[in-house]
Order: C-alpha cells, then structure tokens, then sequence
C-alpha cells in the first residue's frame, strides 16, 4: 500500500510543480496558468481521494476477516482465476477447496493490483458451504473500476 500512495503522491506532487511553474506565465486568472493550477489542485484531491478510498477498502476486507472467530489459515487452499474487466471493474474466479472432514466456508482477501505489484483495490468474497473433499466458487469483483493491466493475488484466506 505504501509503494501506491507513494505513486499517488508523487503524480501529485509533479502536477503541482508543473501548475506552479505555468502561474508565473500569466496573471489575469483566466489563462492557461489559472487551468494548470486548477488541474494540480484537482489532482492534489484527486490522489488523496484515491488513496483513503484504497485505505478504506484494505482496512473493512482486514475487519471482515478479524470478525470470523474460529477461522483457520486456508490460504494454501484456495487458487485465483484470470483477473477479467466487465464495465472496467475487475474479477476473479476465487476456487476454494475443502480438505476438512466436514462443510466448512471460506473467506478470502483478493489483492488486486496492478503490473508493478501496487495495490489498486482490495475485497473479501465469501465461499458458502463447501462440502468435506470438494471444491466451491465464488467471484471476487473490484469496487471500483480499475485500469491497466489487473493482477489479482489472495492476500488471507480463512476456513470456518
């Protein structure tokens, strides 16, 4: 999360020094300088409104998966499918199989991120009553549309 906010900041920061660098261009307000300035201030917004809205969704998947009581790691027991876009919000198959002796659930973390590995959205799917030695689906869809070249990861996985 860090290397995105990072990214975010200094997107902001460049749209910044540019606008800053235009103002001293013009000083009537209505020229080229005014709009670059506006544009870096809306990029400014921009960014921070990306970043807590990339912190809100990574802190409520955390607390979905801290509610469970009794859950156990089952990360090693779920795989991802190819990441798809639909309307530019991203999915992903999410396959979980059950090695218990008895129907259990799942609750996994998808990661979605992009090609550098930065985190774009984060959410928890649920795989509902997985009966003992077989296999359960569900998708994982992103909250919002993403862009790019979308990979997904399992971040936590929890049987229950």
């Amino acid at each position: 999360m860090a290397r995105y906010s990072r990214r975010w900041t200094a997107c902001a920061l460049l749209a910044v020094v540019v606008g800053a660098g235009l103002t001293g261009c013009s000083d009537n307000g209505n020229g080229p300088a005014s709009s670059a300035s506006k544009a870096a201030s809306a990029a400014s917004s921009l960014a921070s409104r990306g970043a807590d809205a990339l912190a809100s969704a990574t802190a409520s998947a955390g607390r979905k998966l801290d509610e469970l009581k009794d859950g156990i790691d089952a990360k090693d027991e779920v795989r991802l499918g190819t990441p798809t876009t639909d309307n530019g919000r991203a999915a992903v198959t999410v396959t979980a199989r059950n090695s218990a002796s008895s129907t259990k659930s799942f609750a996994v973390q998808v990661n979605f991120t992009d090609s550098g590995g930065n985190l774009l959205d984060a959410v928890v799917v649920t795989v509902s009553d997985v009966p003992a030695g077989t296999s359960g689906r569900a998708t994982a869809r992103s909250n919002r549309s993403l862009s790019g070249q979308v990979k997904a990861e399992v971040a936590r996985a929890l049987r229950y």
